[in-house]
């Protein structure tokens, strides 16, 4: 039997790998003479190799047919959204009519909690995660303070009650058992940024709503990384990015969750004329009168340029299926952690969880020694074309990627550590 550290043994797995074809899908950056070993996925996907070709598309639909391109050619502008429509919601489990592409990850929040966070006195506060991503905790902070309520009372911070900082699913029951009565909004991550640590969405909305309060998810590290089941969870809401896993590009556009059960909400919401009924849009009224489902929270036609990109990637998630991507994904990172535990335990502490459901793709991991050795061991990896991403105060991200990365990349980034270690 091969043993498991040997480059025939990943090289065999590969091979073996249903999906191995699809990383011909992609450009991988290059390093010297060969390929860089990419393993920021969670941080921006690579590029599809048909990218290019469907932006030039709409270029040229623009140049031949310059504003008869919303009517003519092989994807007309004025449906464009509609064409990533159908593999959206099957990449979210989602009904088609509960998701759509636009904006911006963080305008997509503020639009939900417009129409989800409807504070009282009795009922002001919003529950996150301690050490959330920044721009959620703005968010949620700017909200609160909008509608005349104080952060310092009214954001509640969960803090972990694991080692590492990682959070039980009792520890969420515990703070809702408490402050539930006084919560209007849960917002919980499907994976937290810096630890890796995936989420039972399902359950953190049964527990949010036996409480009372709307639940929503932000889905940045979740998305295209985890099956996800939105409309079975019951989640009220959900928003996402799509340059991280999905692929689309930087600054790509982004998704919206909006649960059936809300499709013909009254609730107050920030509206565009593209939200407008498509029936009536181009009568011009002065009346608003919201197309059902996610589409009427939409404020602008949609941006051409930046749907091509999620067009292309979402085909090849399509093409490649949920299932499998996971399944690989899990063969992977299990690799990755077999492999640290077994060659580099005195170097690299792995902070995510080791339960596979409670992680996607991306190991979390510290330096023995602190900061300043990690940072030393990320610019080695960086200067050695090893591509993770690093995040303060000392985490350093490794994701393989199901779609682009292969055995045999993670065990030359174990090897890497281990020749960094022992120069030292």
């Amino acid at each position: 039997m091969t043993a498991p550290y040997s480059e025939a043994h990943a090289l065999a797995l590969d091979a073996a790998d249903p999906l191995r074809g699809f990383r011909d899908r992609f450009l991988i950056p290059r390093h010297g003479d060969g390929d860089q070993l990419y393993f920021c996925g969670n941080s921006l996907g690579l590029q599809p190799k048909a990218t290019r070709a469907a932006l030039l598309e709409e270029l040229d639909a623009w140049a031949e047919h310059a504003v008869e391109a919303h009517f003519r050619g092989r994807h007309p502008w004025m449906p464009y959204h509609g064409f990533v429509r159908e593999h959206l919601a099957e990449l979210v489990g989602a009904q088609p009519g509960e998701v759509v592409a636009m904006n911006s990850l963080t305008v997509n929040l503020h639009l939900m909690m417009v129409s989800f966070y409807r504070p009282t006195r009795e009922r002001p506060a919003i529950l996150i995660e301690a050490g959330a991503f920044p721009s959620d905790r703005h968010a949620v902070e700017s909200q609160i303070r909008f509608h005349g309520f104080d952060p310092a009372t009214d954001l509640i911070e969960l803090e972990g009650d694991e080692p590492d900082g990682t959070l039980s699913m009792a520890a969420i029951e515990r703070v809702l058992a408490e402050h539930g009565h006084r919560i209007a909004l849960v917002l919980w991550p499907g994976v937290q940024y810096r630890t890796g640590q995936a989420f039972d969405l399902r359950e953190v909305v049964r527990l949010g709503h036996a409480r009372g309060c709307i639940v929503g998810f932000d889905l940045a590290h979740g998305v295209g990384n985890l099956p996800l089941a939105l409309h079975d969870s019951g989640a009220d809401f959900a928003v996402w990015c799509s340059y991280k896993y999905l692929n689309a590009g930087p600054g790509a556009v982004a998704g919206c969750f909006v649960h059936a059960r809300h499709a013909d909400s009254r609730r107050p919401r920030f509206a565009g004329w593209w939200g407008h009924d498509q029936a009536t849009r181009f009568r011009m009224g002065p009346e608003f009168v919201p197309t059902p489902g996610a589409d009427g929270w939409q404020l602008s036609n949609p941006p051409i340029l930046a749907l091509a990109p999620l067009r292309v990637s979402l085909e090849i998630f399509h093409d490649a299926g949920m299932a499998r991507l996971r399944e690989k994904s899990e063969q992977l990172t299990g690799y990755l952690e077999m492999l640290i535990r077994e060659r580099l335990d005195r170097v690299l502490h792995i902070v995510t969880p080791s339960e596979p459901e409670r992680r996607g793709c991306q190991l979390s991991l510290r330096v023995a020694g602190g900061r300043e050795r990690g940072r030393a061991l990320f610019e080695y990896l960086m200067a050695n074309g090893i591509v993770g991403d690093w995040r303060e105060p000392d985490v350093i991200r490794i994701s393989p990627t199901p779609l682009y990365n292969r055995h045999i990349d993670v065990l030359r980034f174990v090897r890497a550590v281990e020749t960094w270690r022992d120069a030292r």
